[in-house]
C-alpha cells in the first residue's frame, strides 16, 4: 500500500478492507500514537487484545511528514471518519482530570474511540513504584532490596498531593497561568536524594510544598469549599494520596526522580556484585574474566524503564482494561 493510501485511511476504507479479506481472516484495527516511544507502550497494551478474530496495528500520525504529538493524532483521527477499526491511544496528561472543562479535555474523555492513559502519561506508567526493583535486577543482575521504592513514591506523594489538588484547581479555574506545570514541578523537584536518609528529600518536598499552599490560601481566602469538592473529585477519578506521581508531568517523574534515583541504587547494587567478585575470585584472571563478564551483561536504566510493563498490575491500566475491553465486546 502506498504512503499516500496509507494517509487516507478512515475507518469506512478499512471496514471495507476488512470484509473483502477472507472470513478467516483477521479485522484489522489501526491505532494512532503520539510518538516512537508510544508505538512500544501500545503495542503491549494491545496485544493483549488480539485473538484469531482481530489485531492491531499501531502507527503515527501521519506518513506524510514527521509531525507528531497528541493534537496531531486528535487531530488525524477528527479528519476521518472514525470507527470501530480506527482508534486513538494517547497520553492523558491533565485533561483526564479537567474532566471536560477544555475542548480537548471533552474529546479525550467523550470520543468512544480515544483511549489514554489515565495517569499522566506512558512515563508515569513505565515508572509504577512496585516495578522499579525489577528494573533494578535487570540492569545489575542483583536482587538485593536495599531501597523500598514503593514507600518512598508513597511519601513521596502524600507530601505532594495537597500541591497537585491547587495545581488542578487552577487549570479548571482557567488559572494556569498563575501556577503551571512547570511551577509546579519546581517545587516538587526533590534535588540529590540520599539512599542512606531519604526522609531528608521527603521533608524538604513538605516544606516547599506546605510554603506555597499557604500562599495559595491566602491569595483565594474563598476557595476553601471548591478546593475541597474537587479533593474529594480528584480520589474519586483514581488520585489517592499514596498514587500522586502518576499523575504528574511524566518527563519530570521519569527524568528528574526516578531515573536519578534508579541510578543511585543500580551504581550501590553494582558496586556490591563487584566486591563479591573480587573476594571470591581465587587469582587475577578468574577475577578478570568474571568482571568483564559481568560488565557486559549489565542493562540501561532508561531502556528497561521503557520497556518496563510492570504497570499491567497498576489501577490506571485496570481502568484502560475496562476502556478497551467494553470496545471489543
Amino acid at each position: 500500500m502506498s504512503n499516500r493510501l496509507k494517509d487516507n485511511l478512515t475507518s469506512d476504507y478499512i471496514q471495507a478492507s476488512n470484509r473483502l479479506n477472507s472470513k478467516s481472516a483477521r479485522r484489522r484495527i489501526v491505532a494512532y500514537v503520539e510518538s516512537y516511544d508510544d508505538v512500544y507502550f501500545w503495542r503491549t497494551v494491545l496485544c493483549r487484545y488480539e485473538d484469531e478474530t482481530r489485531y492491531f496495528e499501531v502507527m503515527l500520525p501521519s506518513k506524510k511528514n514527521l509531525s507528531r504529538g497528541k493534537k496531531s493524532v486528535l487531530m488525524n483521527l477528527l479528519s476521518k471518519k472514525v470507527g470501530k477499526d480506527m482508534i486513538a491511544c494517547v497520553d492523558a496528561d491533565y485533561d483526564y482530570l479537567l474532566q471536560g472543562t477544555t475542548p480537548q479535555s471533552r474529546q479525550v474523555i467523550d470520543n468512544p474511540y480515544v483511549f489514554h492513559t489515565y495517569a499522566y502519561a506512558i512515563e508515569n506508567m513505565q515508572c509504577y513504584a512496585p516495578s522499579l526493583h525489577n528494573i533494578c535486577v535487570g540492569v545489575t543482575l542483583n536482587d538485593h532490596p536495599i531501597f523500598d521504592f514503593e514507600e518512598y513514591l508513597s511519601l513521596y506523594s502524600e507530601a505532594i498531593f495537597p500541591l497537585f489538588i491547587w495545581n488542578i484547581w487552577h487549570y479548571r479555574k482557567g488559572l494556569h497561568g498563575d501556577f503551571t506545570i512547570s511551577d509546579f514541578n519546581k517545587v516538587i523537584e526533590t534535588g540529590n536524594i540520599n539512599l542512606d536518609n531519604p526522609m531528608r528529600t521527603i521533608s524538604n518536598v513538605r516544606r516547599k510544598v506546605d510554603t506555597r499552599v499557604r500562599q495559595f490560601q491566602r491569595e483565594h481566602p474563598d476557595a476553601k469549599e471548591s478546593y475541597l469538592a474537587l479533593k474529594d473529585e480528584i480520589k474519586r477519578l483514581g488520585v489517592t494520596p499514596k498514587t500522586t506521581y502518576l499523575y504528574i508531568q511524566g518527563h519530570h517523574l521519569f527524568d528528574n526522580l526516578v531515573v536519578p534515583m534508579l541510578k543511585k541504587v543500580c551504581d550501590r547494587l553494582m558496586r556490591e556484585r563487584e566486591w563479591e567478585i573480587n573476594k571470591k575470585a581465587k587469582h587475577n584472571i578468574q577475577r578478570h574474566n568474571e568482571l568483564s563478564g559481568y560488565s557486559h551483561s549489565l542493562g540501561n536504566i532508561g531502556m528497561m524503564l521503557r520497556r518496563n510493563i510492570g504497570f499491567y498490575f497498576s489501577e490506571p491500566f485496570a481502568r484502560l482494561h475496562d476502556d478497551l475491553d467494553k470496545f471489543l465486546r
